[in-house]
């Protein structure tokens, strides 16, 4: 798994932005980079509970990462315009990205080690990247309930960190 101090693999994914279901146009992470920075937060699937949790918990904070000029990222395996229909429904601020092929849950090492041999998801996990790609700070899920507000809180100070000069 990716690690704080390394530099977060480059990658390009469709980018779901909500206004419709087909509201789909490509990102790089690349062109990301150096605006501020980077919450990249892995999600298991849209429209299951603890899912919903967590991106409406962003939902709700994201003015403060807006004062903090980041940019913030939610990343799974389902397919833009499901993401599309979920960002509607839940009344997301903040754009999907698909992983539809795996490739980036795999070069950042957060494949759910429970999901082997059934279907491959994300592993709930949140990295913080500063204008170089470099990880700053990671979190991943440990076992029990999650405190997403504490979560969030715990992101957004890493992001007031890594935007100071």
């Amino acid at each position: 798994m990716l690690d704080v101090g390394e530099t977060a693999p480059e990658f390009a994914l469709p980018k779901a932005g909500g206004e419709a279901y087909n509201d789909i146009e490509p990102f790089a992470l690349t062109e990301a980079l150096g605006d501020g920075p980077v919450v990249l937060a892995f999600f298991p699937a849209a429209f299951t509970s603890g899912c919903t949790a967590e991106m409406c918990t962003f939902r709700d904070s994201m003015h403060r990462f807006d004062e903090l000029d980041a940019g913030v990222y939610g990343i799974s395996v389902d397919l833009p315009p499901a993401q599309n229909v979920w960002i509607m429904r839940e009344e997301l601020n903040f754009p999907m990205l698909s992983d539809w092929d795996h490739e980036v849950i795999r070069e950042y090492g957060v494949v759910d080690p429970e999901m082997y041999d059934l279907f491959e998801a994300a592993e709930r996990s949140i990295f913080v990247l500063d204008d170089a790609g470099t990880v700053t700070y990671r979190w991943v899920e440990d076992e029990g309930e999650t405190d997403f507000a504490a979560v969030i809180e715990d992101v957004r100070e890493a992001v007031a960190e890594t935007a100071r000069p």
